[in-house]
């Protein structure tokens, strides 16, 4: 995995609880060093610092997600939840504000990698009305069109494409992306729901298949006949 930290302190004690828990992490200390490396090499995770000199990590998250769905985990000081929702919007897959348990940034990261490592026994292909999930090869199309999606965007999709029609909770959808912690709130899933429905649906504005059911949380359908 890539870790793009610009405090070499900080940087350090990270990496150190990384190569502890069994990981290997490339060290870079600013945005376009990170980018370039990303574009480079084949990482399975990037931790990126909000506060990166030449670019900071939105700016790199914002890039990289236009040619790669390596998952992404967020680090910064700041606390905003407009913070918070500007990266998941461009995104971001998790994000942790500072200070935090190292344990628990390497718990996340566990998380991640095995969402992302993990793939099913069997490898089933489902489809509903428009819209196309294919586990095994990470595929989506809504028609005849490729869709891409963030590691966090499949997983929503593929829990819910399983069970067609059911109605998901934000807790539980949370529970299928990275399961709940004391920094994720339903809006990261309405987030994620939001950014769906812009590529899945025709008109994003009245969805025909991600719908809201209010007062509880979302459910796929067929949509409309």
């Amino acid at each position: 995995m890539m870790l793009a930290e610009d405090d070499p302190r900080q940087a350090e004690a990270l990496r150190r609880y990384l190569t502890a828990a069994g990981h290997r992490a490339t060290v870079v200390a600013d945005g376009e060093t990170a980018l370039r490396q990303a574009r480079e090499q084949a990482f399975d995770l990037l931790l990126l610092d909000v506060m990166l000199p030449k670019l900071d990590g939105m700016q790199v998250c914002r890039i990289l997600r236009q040619e790669s769905d390596v998952p992404v985990l967020m680090l910064t000081a700041r606390s905003a939840e407009d913070d918070l929702l500007r990266g998941l919007d461009l995104g971001a897959d998790d994000y942790m504000t500072k200070p935090y348990s190292p344990r628990e940034l390497v718990a996340r990261v566990r998380t991640l990698l095995r969402r992302v490592r993990t793939t099913p026994q069997e490898s089933p292909v489902h489809r509903l009305g428009r819209l196309t999930v294919d586990e095994s090869r990470r595929l989506v199309t809504a028609g005849d069109t490729a869709v891409d999606c963030t590691a966090g965007e499949f997983a929503i999709l593929a829990a819910m494409i399983r069970q067609p029609g059911r109605v998901f909770s934000r807790v539980q959808l949370l529970e299928h992306t990275r399961g709940v912690d004391r920094e994720s709130t339903g809006r990261t899933i309405d987030v994620h729901v939001m950014n769906l429905r812009r590529k899945i649906e025709a008109n994003p504005r009245r969805p025909q298949q991600l719908l809201t059911v209010y007062g509880v949380g979302y459910k796929l359908s067929a949509g409309a006949s």
